[in-house]
């Protein structure tokens, strides 16, 4: 694998012609996607700018254009009508000036009043190296480029480490303000929140105070990539705490939770209804962010990095990785969120295909489970060997996902067995499988678990427990692959 010096990491892309020969050169791997948004060259990581805007879904993610190294970040932008359909718009935001001048970093957008705003970390670095983080804003253009305010909305506090970034901004009516909620770590290395008030977008921003969650003083070395939305009158708070081992994650230290709550603006504490959940429980689930401007008070939609940071991925040697997740409905139902893949999806489908133990490149199954264990195995050879195992205890209600028996092995020494607890039997798994990835629906949304999965030519078959009922249907392309800088 290749060693990357910090020159060639934090080079900045001068023109397109430097990247078109690597874009025409990934675009033979047999691991692109075809229905998931993924990097146009080298690195795609934490979605950002996700916000519908006159009619048009906008989103941005992380993209280091020289390979698979996390370096130089700019926003690269996607657009889609209906969140199933995306094309490339090219660059969103560049590390172009003296506050972003080794990267833009992560963050959110909004549509207000006709207009589109996008909040970033501007990520300085002094001849040191020393890290200064800066909250930035730019406005959506009438060329539909994304256009920087010439200074930061405001800089880091002293009171807490370099590690402030990933502002998500909040309007919150009964207050008459925007919030912007900043991930931090405290001085000695606790993982918290920074809250940030304003009655103007584009001014007047003051330090309101750390957020409170009782109980979750000393949770994680670092909480990135903070959301918080209100779905059906009930407060969801998302966020990705770092540095730090949980239960039944192997050796990962970067995870993603949520809790459900209620949050008080007065007092800036968000007050848990329970302990925390995990909102994916599978290998590759990172830097989860929802939307602005849904329009829906019952639902939020999410999107997701399959990647986890310090992890590496087997088109590293290709000199490309990433992919964001579909989108994903969000709902509250039984005290918990209820995830599900975005509607209208079912319009990729191709002709249904028998269910013969073969397995497209990209596509999705449905799988209706008999009663008691039950396992179901894809990626397996012709002679049934190997493959991306889930096993269902169904005296536990634990489903166990085990890709040991893959060809491609990678992170072994984080995690390759993981659980997914369920609280009602296993009934429905909903399956989409898009050439390196795999994502799990459980029980209508119940749980879900994704991971990457890499098969090669002779793993493209699966088995399944006797009594269960399986429907396949291959999956039409719905992202353009365009070469669009």
């Amino acid at each position: 694998m290749k060693e990357w010096t910090r020159e060639e990491r934090y080079r900045v892309l001068q023109s397109s012609d430097e990247i078109k020969d690597l874009h025409e050169r990934i675009g033979k791997s047999v691991y692109r996607q075809t229905y998931h948004v993924q990097p146009v060259t080298g690195l795609s990581s934490d979605p950002n700018g996700f916000a519908l805007h006159k009619g048009v879904w906008h989103l941005c993610y992380q993209w280091c254009p020289w390979g698979a190294v996390h370096g130089l970040k700019y926003w690269y932008h996607v657009t889609s009508e209906d969140l199933i359909h995306w094309r490339n718009e090219g660059v969103g935001l560049a590390p172009d000036c003296e506050y972003d001048n080794r990267g833009t970093h992560s963050g959110s957008a909004i549509s207000v009043g006709g207009d589109l705003y996008f909040f970033y970390t501007g990520n300085h670095r002094d001849e040191d190296w020393t890290r200064t983080p800066y909250t930035c804003a730019a406005v959506l253009g009438a060329d539909g480029k994304p256009h920087k305010l010439d200074k930061p909305l405001f800089g880091p506090r002293d009171t807490h480490s370099e590690h402030q970034r990933d502002p998500k901004i909040v309007w919150v009516e009964s207050k008459k303000k925007y919030f912007i909620f900043i991930g931090a770590q405290t001085r000695d290395l606790k993982g918290c929140v920074l809250v940030y008030e304003s009655a103007e977008l584009l001014s007047g921003w003051t330090f309101a105070g750390q957020l409170k969650v009782p109980g979750y003083e000393s949770f994680g070395g670092m909480w990135e990539c903070p959301y918080i939305v209100n779905i059906s009158g009930k407060d969801v708070l998302i966020f990705s705490p770092q540095y730090t081992k949980l239960p039944g994650r192997g050796e990962s230290t970067n995870h993603n939770v949520y809790f459900l709550g209620t949050m008080d603006y007065d007092t800036l504490t968000f007050t848990p209804d329970g302990p925390y959940r995990y909102l994916d429980y599978g290998f590759d689930f990172y830097a989860a962010q929802g939307a602005a401007n849904v329009g829906d008070p019952d639902k939020a939609i999410l999107i997701s990095w399959i990647g986890l940071p310090d992890n590496h991925y087997p088109t590293e040697e290709e000199d490309w990785e990433g992919t964001m997740t579909l989108p994903r409905e969000l709902r509250v139902k039984g005290g918990r969120l209820v995830q599900t893949p975005i509607s209208g999806i079912e319009t990729l489908r191709g002709p249904e295909l028998p269910a013969n133990g073969d397995l497209p490149a990209a596509c999705e199954l449905a799988v209706e489970a008999p009663e008691g264990d039950f396992d179901l195995n894809l990626f397996v050879k012709e002679d049934g060997t190997g493959g991306l195992w889930l096993h269902y205890d169904a005296a536990k209600r634990v489903c166990t996902l085990d890709r040991t028996g893959m060809d491609k092995r990678f992170n072994t020494q984080v995690f390759e067995v993981l659980d997914m607890p369920i609280e009602t039997p296993l009934k429905t798994l909903r399956i989409f499988i898009d050439h390196c990835s795999t994502e799990f629906f459980v029980n209508d949304g119940e749980a879900t678990f994704t991971t990457r999965s890499y098969p090669t030519a002779r793993e493209f078959h699966y088995t399944v427990s006797d009594g269960a009922k399986v429907q396949i249907w291959t999956m039409k392309p719905s992202v353009k692959d365009d070469f669009v800088v």
